[in-house]
């Protein structure tokens, strides 16, 4: 009973699907509703809130060089036309707007889970978390491998692990740096280039991260959200082509303008990648997951 029980523990996955998409969705069907309404809400509980700026203070005196960037906020999303191979699908990503402070202060806080809200909605179960929107791109090379990075030992969270190439979609790439800005300006239009910029970023990940010239890559279609279950963090995840080889991706990786972030990137076939996700991040675990949806999604039609 015993053994039976812990094999069960062991199977609980470290993320979870929030969105899937397995035929993967272009930037048509993908749109954003951006307002305030899906700020965080602070916590009733002062001590509670209180600790993020004692956390974030106490990093800071570690280390001087920490900036507290701007982040689009995850608060949840809506579906139209279903998942699935259907090319009418569409989804509408609710997002506020966070910082890497709130993050490091409630997602990132020994006490994270006293943030959570009981209930079967994430976006109330998580309202209190800053819950700031990652992404992370599988790139399929022209010999059909996938690229995968080694994260370096200076990052702030799961160094020495293997994930795919991303980071964030940035509020500030596009002029973003309060919701005060848009007073005067067509909701619509906001709504548009960030939506935009969701597309616009994993490109610029995947170019700063492994060095390849923008030109080499295909078109991205969003394919999901997972979460990693460890401190409730959302990732999005595209697909994206790239028409070079894996040996000229490795010689451009020793160039790259983020290279710092990780140590060794690496070209691997579908089967290696699964014996690498025990050693990913949850919520790239979840990006693994998307892929094999989208893999399976692929021999069905």
């Amino acid at each position: 009973m015993e053994k039976a029980m812990a094999d069960a523990e062991a199977k609980v996955p470290d993320y979870r699907l929030l969105i899937s998409y397995p035929s993967g969705l272009s930037p048509s069907q993908v749109s954003v509703d951006f307002s305030e309404r899906f700020d965080r809400i602070p916590h009733p509980e002062i001590s509670l809130e209180n600790s993020i700026s004692e956390i974030w203070d106490g990093r800071v005196q570690q280390n001087a060089s920490l900036y507290n960037g701007k982040k689009f906020r995850y608060a949840g999303h809506i579906m139209h036309g279903g998942g699935g191979s259907d090319e009418k699908s569409h989804v509408c990503l609710h997002l506020g707007l966070t910082d890497y402070r709130t993050f490091v202060g409630t997602n990132l806080n020994p006490l994270w889970e006293k943030f959570l809200v009981p209930s079967e909605d994430d976006s109330i179960r998580c309202q209190h978390t800053s819950s700031p929107l990652g992404n992370g791109a599988i790139i399929e090379t022209s010999d059909k491998r996938i690229v995968v990075l080694r994260r370096s030992n200076n990052v702030g969270e799961f160094p020495g692990h293997f994930v795919f190439p991303g980071g964030h979609p940035e509020p500030q790439e596009i002029g973003i740096v309060s919701h005060q800005f848009d007073k005067d300006m067509d909701p619509d239009f906001i709504n548009r280039k960030v939506s935009q910029e969701m597309f616009d970023s994993i490109i610029r990940e995947v170019v700063e991260e492994i060095g390849v010239p923008e030109a080499s890559l295909c078109n991205p279609v969003f394919i999901g959200v997972s979460c990693r279950v460890l401190n409730v963090r959302p990732a999005a995840f595209f697909f994206i082509k790239c028409n070079l080889h894996s040996k000229e991706i490795q010689q451009l990786y020793s160039t790259a303008q983020d290279g710092y972030e990780s140590t060794h990137l690496y070209t691997v076939s579908r089967n290696d990648l699964k014996d690498m996700t025990s050693k990913m991040p949850g919520c790239h675990q979840g990006g693994f997951a998307l892929y094999m949806l989208m893999e399976e999604a692929v021999k069905d039609v």
